[in-house]
């Protein structure tokens, strides 16, 4: 049967239509398929979402939990913070008035030592809060007696044992080691402290003084090539360094503390050394404030006789006799007779000074005390020391002469507030306390009695003497 026209036109149409389905079909079902791989990404995109706020949370607890083990490190860190101070003391030698004072000198010097490093450490170390100091002086101490009596330092060898002594009762971590005749003991010892210390978190900064030994050059060298390290050792110069550690001064911080230690060599040549005036001698303090009596006796054969000589305060005794002298309770002296010296004293009947210390400045102590003047001299208008290493040449200016009055007020006279002696020109109070505080700068390190501070300045009696 033959289809007319009309019908083909009809079966075209349906084809065409079944074409427009088909394509319609497929892309329903791209379309489909197209929505199925987008749910499929965006599950796994979740997924990962999801594993990502996991890891990241993970994360961020253990970044916590390693925080706080940090700052637990750091606190165990930040404990006992110290310094070292490493000295050879062969070469690093106190001041003679330190070893001329014996076991005083030894604890007046240690004591000295502390108050200096603080200072420094607090100028120049910010970082470093309240380090505790550990100090370890190595030398033979015989040698270093013999070469100080061989040049009249001291009067006899033993008054550097007794330095030493002074020196090593003064503070727990303080050491003064005797290393013998041994030549390289020093530096040995030295140099197996400092690579103790040198990577110890709890050590800050290592003070080496070793002024005229080349040798600890070799290990300055080795501790140059780290930079990080250069920072954590200190040099501390005494005696002019030698060529090859002058050449390192560059490198590393330098300092020095002359009212410390020595800034010249002890000279080998042999000198008359200090004596006594004469062999024996003792001074003999009373009891009770009013006097004293300082007795000389000698035992020559030829000249037996004892002399006594009135003195009522330390500086008449360092006056009198600059030698070795022992203090012994005497019998009471007859009293002085009246006359225009007075000394002040409160209603406790304690000695009072007029100090003046507001008024000068911390410059001023320091420029005066770094002159080295004899008090004796300057102060007493005599000094009987015919070995005196002091100076007695330089022209004190008025303001000076004031400058070096206080500079002697800071050490303590041995007959504390009681002294009776009005020209007097050592301390009888504390000058860093203040009325009714028994506390001061120097707190248990300083050289004054506790009962010498905080005392009433109010003048109600004058004792003429």
């Amino acid at each position: 049967m033959v289809l007319g026209s009309h019908t083909q036109a009809l079966a075209k149409r349906y084809e065409h239509i079944k074409l427009l389905e088909q394509s319609k079909n497929d892309l329903i079902e791209d379309l489909l398929a197209r929505v199925s791989d987008l749910e499929d990404a965006y599950q796994q995109s979740k997924l990962d979402r999801e594993r990502e706020i996991r890891f990241n949370r993970d994360i961020q607890l253990h970044e916590m939990e390693l925080m706080s083990q940090i700052q637990r490190i750091k606190k165990i860190m930040d404990r006992e913070p110290y310094i070292v101070v490493l000295l050879d003391g062969d070469s690093m030698i106190f001041n003679d008035e330190f070893l001329r004072n014996g076991e005083q000198g030894g604890k007046d010097a240690a004591n000295q030592l502390i108050a200096t490093l603080n200072e420094y450490v607090a100028r120049n170390l910010p970082n470093v809060t309240s380090p505790k100091i550990v100090t370890h002086v190595f030398a033979n101490i015989k040698g270093l007696g013999d070469a100080c009596y061989n040049t009249g330092i001291v009067y006899k060898p033993s008054m550097v044992d007794d330095f030493v002594r002074g020196f090593n009762d003064s503070q727990p971590l303080f050491d003064f080691v005797d290393i013998g005749q041994g030549k390289d003991s020093a530096d040995d010892k030295i140099s197996e402290t400092i690579k103790l210390n040198l990577y110890n978190c709890h050590c800050h900064q290592i003070f080496l003084g070793c002024s005229q030994d080349n040798g600890y050059a070799r290990l300055l060298e080795d501790t140059m090539a780290d930079g990080e390290l250069i920072g954590r050792i200190s040099l501390l110069e005494g005696v002019p360094f030698e060529k090859e550690l002058d050449s390192m001064k560059a490198s590393y911080r330098v300092t020095q503390f002359p009212d410390l230690f020595r800034t010249s060599r002890i000279t080998s040549t042999p000198a008359a050394p200090i004596r006594a005036p004469l062999k024996t001698h003792t001074a003999m303090l009373s009891p009770h404030p009013a006097s004293a009596t300082l007795t000389r006796t000698s035992t020559n054969t030829s000249t037996s006789s004892a002399t006594p000589t009135s003195a009522s305060s330390w500086a008449s005794v360092t006056a009198l006799n600059p030698g070795d002298v022992s203090l012994q309770p005497a019998k009471p002296a007859s009293p002085a007779p009246s006359g225009t010296s007075t000394v002040e004293r409160n209603r406790h009947g304690q000695r009072i000074d007029r100090m003046e210390f507001r008024t000068i400045t911390k410059d001023d102590l320091y420029r005066v005390k770094k002159m080295k003047l004899c008090n004796l001299h300057y102060l007493l208008g005599n000094c009987p020391n015919t070995n005196c290493y002091h100076d007695h040449d330089h022209k004190l200016t008025k303001d000076e002469k004031e400058v070096l009055r206080s500079v002697a007020r800071m050490t303590p006279c041995h007959f504390g507030m009681t002294c009776d002696d009005p020209k007097c020109i050592y301390g009888h109070r504390c000058p860093q306390s203040e009325t009714g505080k028994k506390e001061c700068h120097w707190g248990s390190n300083c050289r004054f009695e506790p009962s010498q501070h905080g005392i009433d300045l109010t003048v109600v009696k004058t004792t003429k003497v």
